[in-house]
């Protein structure tokens, strides 16, 4: 874990970075990642708990501990268990008993219960999306369970929970309106007797009942100062709920307003196919509609498909093959494209990340390959991963910056690497499994919620 993540722009680098700053021996444990996908095995969590819980004895009973450091996302759900983080806050509670800290940091996109905010001594979320604060956040759960251990503050938390929908491009944190939400976060934090402040726009591809925004803040001892605070930061929330939430333009309109703009290239966010929330990642749409309009120097990043990249590498660098493309794993994800494409690029997958997310670490895309149709192309790849910054692309031989349109499947990471280079951003609602449009998924187990039932 020191070798992974030492420097690195994730909230463990941070913690590390906290222990070096702070004066404190880290004593890393378990870490594990996945993507979005459906529910979590029970077997699967419940080893992954277990394993955490019993290293965390071992290390307690080699040299006794004093507190926690926890980095969770907040939207896990695992069969049987509905709030799966607070699960694991709680089974960290039961091993180390109701005195010694625990400080979790959390995604900005987390379903959260009253229940893990209660049990741990303080939580801190994500206050960017793209989320290229992650180090930072570390550092500060860092600074705050210092603090805790020495006796120098008593953190206590309070939530609010928002029924309501939060629309990916209108929580971009850099530009209107969810910065003005960070303006009202960091004003509470910088008051007298507070600790931090968080807020949370929700995963809203999970059928819980606790499904939605959040606020959550932690203060000093005075559980009534966070209460307020909280209930203030939700209220205002909850009067602007118009502002949170849009419907995005069609493949078409989004193309059309990048050409009125006349900049280039012209970004699409093909979010509904995105892999970073859960999505197959073979969608055909956007690829379908750039090559009906045979358009020069076009660029979709990236496909998942690995019979096809396995045919590229088989064929090789100049070949032509002749493939399906796309649209296997679900009828919902389109009709495969019949095309003959160019090999003009072959890859093992690995490549190391440009930043600010993730900088610092590899990543692997499994074996993978650049096709091109006359002025299209598209990587394909094996492994379900969102394209974050252009350096993978690069290492096909990719210039992104030179084309004039630019697809990724993404709904908002993306501009942490592609935003710099980009003339123009839209994100487009192509038809795909993985849908923002909330009221046509079949929910179950969740509320009543701001637009579909709520006015």
């Amino acid at each position: 874990m020191r070798d992974r993540f030492a420097g690195a722009n994730m909230c463990v680098g941070g913690f590390f970075d906290a222990a070096r700053e702070c004066n404190f021996e880290a004593v890393p444990l378990l870490w594990a990642f996945a993507y979005p996908s459906g529910l979590v095995r029970r077997h699967d969590y419940e080893a992954l708990r277990n394993e955490f819980v019993e290293r965390l004895r071992a290390a307690d009973s080699e040299q006794p501990l004093d507190g926690v450091l926890l980095d969770l996302h907040g939207a896990m759900v695992v069969e049987g268990i509905e709030d799966a983080d607070g699960d694991v806050v709680a089974a960290v509670r039961q091993a180390i008993g109701p005195v010694r800290p625990i400080v979790v940091t959390y995604d900005l996109h987390g379903n959260h219960t009253p229940a893990r905010m209660q049990l741990a001594s303080a939580s801190v979320g994500y206050d960017t999306y793209p989320h290229i604060d992650m180090a930072e956040r570390g550092r500060e759960a860092g600074g705050l369970i210092t603090r805790a251990v020495l006796g120098e503050i008593r953190p206590v938390t309070s939530m609010v929970q928002l029924p309501m929908f939060w629309s990916a491009q209108r929580q971009v944190t850099a530009h209107p309106p969810m910065d003005d939400v960070l303006r009202q976060i960091h004003s509470v934090e910088q008051r007298p007797g507070f600790l931090a402040a968080s807020v949370a726009t929700g995963f809203p591809w999970a059928d819980v009942p606790h499904l939605g925004a959040s606020v959550f803040v932690v203060a000093d001892g005075d559980m009534n100062l966070a209460e307020g605070a909280a209930k203030e930061l939700a209220d205002w929330i909850w009067q602007n709920r118009a502002r949170w939430y849009e419907r995005p333009p069609s493949i078409r309109e989004g193309l059309a307003a990048g050409e009125r703009l006349g900049r280039f290239p012209i970004v699409l966010g093909d979010y509904n196919d995105n892999t970073g929330g859960g999505a197959p990642g073979d969608s055909t749409a956007v690829l379908r509609t750039f090559v009906d309009l045979d358009l020069p120097d076009a660029l979709l990043l990236y496909l998942v498909e690995p019979e096809v990249s396995a045919q590229a590498h088989q064929a090789g660098i100049g070949a032509r093959i002749a493939v399906r493309l796309g649209g296997k794993s679900h009828p919902e994800q389109g009709v495969p494209i019949e095309l003959e494409w160019t090999v003009s690029g072959l890859s093992d997958g690995s490549f190391r990340y440009d930043g600010p997310m993730y900088s610092g670490l590899t990543g692997n895309m499994g074996q993978s390959a650049w096709l091109r149709w006359h002025g299209v192309s598209v990587v394909v790849v094996s492994k379900r991963e969102q394209p974050l910054d252009p350096a993978f692309a690069r290492s096909l031989g990719l210039d992104c910056a030179a084309m004039k349109y630019l697809a990724v499947k993404s709904a908002a990471h993306f501009r942490s690497g592609f935003e710099r280079i980009a003339g123009s951003i839209h994100l487009v609602d192509a038809p795909a499994l993985h849908s923002h449009r909330f009221e046509s998924l079949k929910y179950k187990r969740r509320r009543s919620m701001y637009p579909i039932e709520l006015a």
